[in-house]
């Protein structure tokens, strides 16, 4: 249920930052469709700006009497720039048609004529995309002329090759549709960060709870075991049941004492509750601890001065417990039994064994949640470092000369 719930949070993150990229790609597009749109109007506009200041002042030069007069036009400036214009016949009276000297784009006569006659017919200006005769893409403005009977005698015709304003469109086009490519990208990676901080106390707290459940079945393992041979005991032996039934009562409530401490872990991890830190004797506790564990074939010896820490007494307790629980375990020869020696002085607790020791490229990992040397889930070890680490303590661990592993639970000593 745990694997499946994970999963699950991992594909809510990536649903996460789907749908807050897509969101934001809409915008995105939309703007960019806005931008290019906006652009392609504008260089239009200008395009037909300066098709009209030419159609206009073109218009303006030339003197319409009983015949045509076309020297102002001549002479004027705009008969040798870009844009290009025409001035072409179709009314009532007859002339030849005047071409600017520049020639800008190639234009068809017969196009220039049939602008005119339309121009003519409708009354007004005409606006619009045409051909070259290169087949080039051009604007052109068509704007009538009138006598002074106010009769259609041609029109004026410009004409703008639309390159040089397609060719600045299309490399803007190309650089919003770049930018909206590195958009998307910082998008995506910014969605998948913020929806990874979304989803993060969710995730916290359902580690939190297998952690609480895979330290509960290590924790309880070896009372349980304990417990049972107790009682196992007490059948065989009815006359010693008095002894046994006081230390059955003893490992029960080790027992209960080892959920409180689990409750109380989990409450410290999630920030709702503070150590119980009080001055204790840390010499009696680890004695209490051994008296209370099942030895399963074991030589344990204790050797204890009087030594008073400042420390939270369950979670010590646990501590001890674990690191006693993995000597007795792995603290052993081959078809040997185990021999653990533990020692209390100065607010250090060394437990030493003689079993095979520990690799000392390997004695991080040893300390590492569910990654073990021996074969175990390795949370016990796990578990001694944290509560060490919460009380300003350390756990080290190395090999003896004559072979064996010896860990040192160090915590700080009571003042006098």
């Amino acid at each position: 249920m745990t694997s499946s719930a994970t999963e699950r949070l991992r594909r809510l993150r990536w649903v996460l930052t789907a749908l807050v990229t897509a969101a934001n790609m809409l915008a995105i597009v939309g703007l960019a469709w806005w931008i290019v749109r906006t652009d392609g109007r504008q260089g239009q506009a200008r395009l037909d700006a300066e098709l009209h200041r030419v159609t206009s002042s073109v218009s303006r030069l030339i003197i319409l009497d009983d015949a045509i007069d076309f020297s102002l036009v001549n002479t004027d400036e705009l008969n040798d720039r870009c844009p290009q214009f025409a001035i072409m016949p179709g009314g009532a009276l007859t002339f030849q048609a005047h071409i600017s000297r520049q020639l800008c784009v190639p234009m068809d006569n017969a196009v220039l004529s049939g602008l005119t006659a339309t121009a003519i017919r409708t009354g007004g200006a005409v606006v619009g995309y045409q051909r070259g005769s290169g087949g080039e893409l051009v604007r052109v403005r068509v704007e009538p002329l009138l006598d002074r009977k106010h009769d259609y005698v041609g029109a004026v015709v410009a004409v703008a090759d639309t390159a040089a304003e397609q060719k600045r469109h299309n490399k803007l086009t190309a650089l919003v549709i770049g930018g909206c490519v590195v958009l998307f990208a910082g998008l995506g990676a910014a969605a998948h960060a913020l929806s990874g901080r979304a989803i993060r106390p969710v995730a916290a707290a359902l580690h939190q709870q297998e952690v609480l459940l895979a330290e509960t079945a290590h924790d309880l393992r070896t009372p349980v075991a304990a417990l049972r041979a107790l009682a196992e005991t007490a059948l065989d032996n009815p006359e010693r049941q008095a002894d046994l039934l006081s230390r059955t009562v003893r490992l029960a409530g080790r027992m209960g004492r080892i959920i409180d401490g689990l409750l109380v872990r989990a409450r410290l991890a999630a920030g709702v509750e503070k150590l119980a830190i009080q001055p204790m004797w840390l010499d009696q506790l680890v004695t209490a601890v051994v008296e209370d564990t099942a030895p399963e074939g074991a030589q344990i010896t204790v050797t204890a001065a009087p030594t008073k820490v400042n420390a939270d007494p369950i979670l010590i307790q646990r501590a001890i417990g674990n690191l006693l629980d993995n000597a007795i375990r792995y603290g052993r020869r081959p078809g040997a039994s185990a021999i653990v020696h533990i020692t209390v002085a100065g607010g250090v607790v060394t437990v030493a064994d003689h079993g095979p020791g520990i690799d000392a490229a390997l004695a991080d990992e040893a300390f590492d949640r569910f990654s073990s040397t021996g074969g175990s889930s390795g949370l016990g070890l796990s578990i001694v470092r944290w509560v060490a680490q919460a009380h300003r303590g350390t756990l080290t661990v190395y090999n003896a000369d004559e072979g064996g592993a010896i860990f040192e639970l160090r915590l700080p000593v009571s003042a006098p």
